[in-house]
């Protein structure tokens, strides 16, 4: 299967629901599926778990706590590196993801390294499992940050996990969102408000429809967001950018992060 081109498009920041949303960013991380996998997939480890550019894995980390023999869900999955760890690490990891082509790149890794992640294609705000059936959910820089309809989706996460269950995410630092998405110099200067949660939108140029979808929350809205929803949040990770780490992915960069956080990671206990 080729990748699917590009389309031209013109940037918005205006107010888009779940529906446009999700018609948004499945095709568009179809298209750049391949893309990101080629470039990306080395950093990341056939089943390796990274929480964000920064390289900061959970085998440092240890925010979902031991894994080996618990049930766990990762939402937005992409190829499965994440569960693939989980799963290396004796978890019985499933994978769900709104990218058909990602889940192909998953089936790949699957059949390479001897480790399979169960996948399933669906939506973060319909998670298509019974009550109580996860002992943790987490996401690795995956759906949150494309979902209109956040709180939806963290109530379908406390759904689908045990009590006590845990939740974890990692997504781009809120701060980043008061910044153009450079990774050189001009990336270190304010242009907007912080407190603007107007969404990022790319308009496809010949069509008029919506092509790609980002959502921006800032720290308190994550934190009542969680609290709302009968969790306890345990902790806030935010991952310092190695000195050593020359690695550009997108804004994230060693100009930025020796100065700036690039991620957050929310750790959240369901009470």
């Amino acid at each position: 299967m080729d990748p699917l081109p590009h389309p031209p498009v013109r940037v918005e920041r205006r107010a888009v629901d779940e529906e446009e949303s999700r018609r948004a960013n499945g095709p568009d991380w179809d298209r750049y599926a391949d893309e990101y996998q080629a470039t990306h997939g080395e950093f990341l480890g056939d089943a390796g778990f990274v929480w964000g550019p920064e390289g900061l894995t959970e085998a440092v980390a240890g925010v979902l706590g031991p894994v080996d023999g618990r049930d766990v869900l990762e939402v937005g999955s992409g190829a499965g590196q994440c569960s693939r760890w989980v799963a290396d690490q004796g978890g019985r990891a499933v994978g769900l993801d709104l990218s058909h082509r990602q889940l192909q790149h998953s089936r790949r890794l699957d059949e390479s390294t001897g480790i399979a992640v169960p996948s399933v294609l669906a939506t973060a705000t319909h998670l298509p499992f019974r009550d109580d059936a996860f002992d943790v959910v987490f996401s690795s820089f995956g759906a949150l940050q494309f979902v209109a309809d956040i709180e939806r989706c963290v109530a379908e996460v406390r759904r689908v996990l045990r009590p006590r269950g845990r939740f974890a995410f990692s997504i781009t630092h809120p701060t980043r969102w008061m910044f153009p998405d450079d990774p050189d110099e001009p990336g270190l200067t304010a242009s907007q408000s912080y407190w603007d949660r107007t969404p990022y939108v790319e308009i496809d140029d010949e069509t008029g429809v919506v092509a790609y979808v980002e959502h921006h929350r800032t720290l308190g809205d994550w934190v009542r967001l969680l609290a709302h929803q009968g969790f306890l949040l345990i902790d806030l990770v935010e991952p310092q950018w190695p000195e050593d780490h020359d690695r550009v992915w997108g804004g994230w960069s060693r100009t930025r992060g020796l100065i700036t956080p690039g991620t957050a990671i929310f750790v959240a206990d369901l009470r």
